[in-house]
């Protein structure tokens, strides 16, 4: 592969079956999925992996019908619709068992920020209890031996801050397919800093998505979102459960975009249901947020997978960067803004992270706070404030600057 050749089945099941089976160092897994960032893969080729992948763990089957889920292809900082979309089609009854990776190149992950509230270390006979009686549950999938040669790519992958396309597509839907999901709900974000930069390489990889869904029989449907910034106010583990938990218990300061984007997503995988009605899921998901339902099953969902014994709190050393210039927030780099958790010590420090205080389209006043950094150890805070002294991600100008979003539903 590193010599530019192309490799079937055959090659992708020994391949898989050596990875899972501890064979290969880290650094032939590293030269394995480097080859595949730098000459890519054919679309035959992301089925062969995603069903080597598929085929190398555990398959749960809830025998039923319609098993749903929503998988977001990540690259925008604070977007925890997961942890919103599960309770609210949960509490409609629709089944909708949820495993997750950890943080690959992003400050949270949903398990990570998830592990703040409950214990997502489930074995697979945990999660068919919990499941069976909640109709749902926000898991870790590494536990459950779910497509496990894909958890150890990711653990290559995050130092190497690697996420190819094709790799990507083959990882979320081994996962999907391995949980026993039959119909998918993917969420793709575009924007300037997006980990998807342009309407032509969304529609690219929705294509590649719809391909190797239909080979591997499961119902999947594409949207494209707004990735021209961050999702919510919270971006770190603890901060973005605190964003979470604001818009299940309907808070009037909770963030609007996480809610109106998790409402829409909901409202997509509900009409997964052949009783609910093209465009009536949206109505639907309001209700069951609004009715304070969706916050009754998040906290029995909780209770079910185990209540955090630690308290995880904010990070005690903080630092306020502000504007430096009077105008609009006209852009925020989502890079950016996720080096500078991370550098703060998000996701391993729960605690770290960034809080924004302004979003795209706001008024700042010259010295007004734009965000704060959160972090637990002083060399982390250093660094976080070092790097945002370089580029604080912030664009300021007038408000016809704004780029127009491209936003599909």
């Amino acid at each position: 592969k590193i010599a530019g050749e192309r490799l079937d089945q055959n090659d992708f099941n020994a391949i898989i079956g050596d990875i899972t089976d501890s064979r290969y160092s880290k650094t032939e897994i590293s030269a394995f999925l480097v080859a595949f960032g730098q000459t890519n893969m054919d679309r035959d080729e992301v089925l062969f992996l995603t069903r080597a992948m598929l085929s190398s763990g555990e398959k749960l089957d809830w025998h039923e019908t319609l098993v749903a889920d929503k998988h977001c292809i990540g690259g925008i900082p604070g977007n925890r619709t997961s942890m919103l979309v599960v309770p609210i089609v949960a509490a409609h009854g629709m089944l909708i068992p949820k495993t997750s990776s950890r943080a690959i190149t992003s400050p949270a992950g949903t398990s990570d920020t998830m592990e703040v509230l409950a214990n997502v270390k489930l074995q697979i006979s945990e999660l068919h209890n919990i499941v069976r009686k909640e109709r749902g549950c926000l898991a870790w999938g590494g536990t459950a031996r779910l497509s496990p040669a894909d958890d150890m790519m990711i653990s290559v992958e995050r130092p190497l801050r690697i996420d190819s396309q094709g790799q990507m597509v083959a990882s979320i839907l081994s996962k999907k397919l391995a949980a026993g999901s039959n119909h998918l709900l993917i969420d793709i974000p575009v924007g300037p800093t997006a980990k998807v930069r342009h309407m032509r390489q969304a529609q690219h990889l929705r294509k590649l998505f719809e391909f190797v869904g239909d080979q591997l029989n499961i119902h999947l449907e594409v949207v494209i979102t707004d990735g021209s910034q961050p999702v919510g106010r919270g971006l770190g583990p603890v901060l973005e459960a605190r964003d979470v938990m604001q818009v299940l218990q309907n808070e009037p300061l909770a963030p609007d975009d996480l809610r109106q984007k998790a409402l829409r997503l909901a409202g997509r995988v509900l009409e997964f249901d052949p009783d609910v009605r093209g465009g009536q899921g949206y109505a639907i998901a309001r209700d069951i947020l609004d009715s304070g339902r969706a916050l009754q099953k998040m906290n029995a969902i909780i209770e079910e997978q185990g209540v955090q014994q630690k308290n995880y709190i904010l990070g005690k050393l903080t630092h306020d960067v502000c504007a430096a210039s009077a105008g609009v927030v006209t852009a925020i780099d989502n890079l950016q803004m996720a080096r500078i958790a991370s550098f703060a010590g998000a996701p391993m420090d729960k605690g770290a992270g960034v809080e924004l205080l302004k979003k795209q389209g706001d008024r700042v006043n010259k010295g007004e706070v734009l965000y704060r950094i959160y972090a637990e150890f002083l060399a982390d805070f250093n660094f976080a404030r070092n790097l945002c002294r370089r580029d604080n991600g912030y664009s300021l100008g007038k408000l016809e600057d704004i780029p127009k979003a491209f936003v599909e539903f």
